[in-house]
């Protein structure tokens, strides 16, 4: 009988060892960081940001200088010439949000750039990483990048190189 036991627990060890998952780690920042495509996205996101900040400190500029100067010619002025001007600041505000909202807000501007520009990237790197994961029969990939999904990596885990030399980047 405790031949048998003896046995039967390497056999149950083999076998549970058989069905474990198999699992890697990847680091999506570092990957990104190395192809020059996404650093060329970057860049002109960075651009397009640029620009449309300038546009809007220009706007709120002037916005800045019209209540100044009604702030300095209030006392003369009459209550419609206030209310005029008040109305008038009111829309120059108004405009002043909506234009920032149009650039830098949920679905604006920029967010339709970095989805023309980005994105394309970041599916390069997720196919790769997909292929890399059937290739080598992996069950799951975690992604490293954000420091919030993994508290603990073993390096010799990290498949970024692997994904960096399946991208053709060295």
């Amino acid at each position: 009988m405790k031949r048998l036991l003896l046995l039967a627990i390497p056999v149950f060890l083999v076998a549970l060892a058989g069905q474990a998952q198999r699992y890697a780690i990847v680091d999506t920042k570092y990957i990104l960081e190395k192809l020059t495509d996404y650093k060329e996205a970057q860049q002109k996101l960075d651009q397009f940001s640029e620009q449309w900040q300038k546009e809007i400190d220009e706007k709120q500029g002037s916005l800045d200088r019209m209540y100044k100067d009604y702030e300095a010619e209030q006392v003369m002025l009459s209550s419609e010439l206030k209310k005029k001007r008040e109305d008038e600041l009111f829309v120059r505000e108004k405009e002043v949000r909506d234009l920032q909202r149009k650039r830098f807000g949920f679905e604006g501007d920029l967010f339709k750039r970095r989805q023309e520009l980005v994105k394309p990237v970041q599916d390069r790197v997720y196919n790769a990483i997909q292929k890399i994961a059937v290739a080598r029969l992996y069950d799951f990939i975690l992604d490293k990048s954000e420091g919030i999904t993994v508290i603990f990596a073993d390096p010799k885990l990290d498949k970024s190189e692997d994904v960096l030399k399946e991208l053709g980047v060295k």
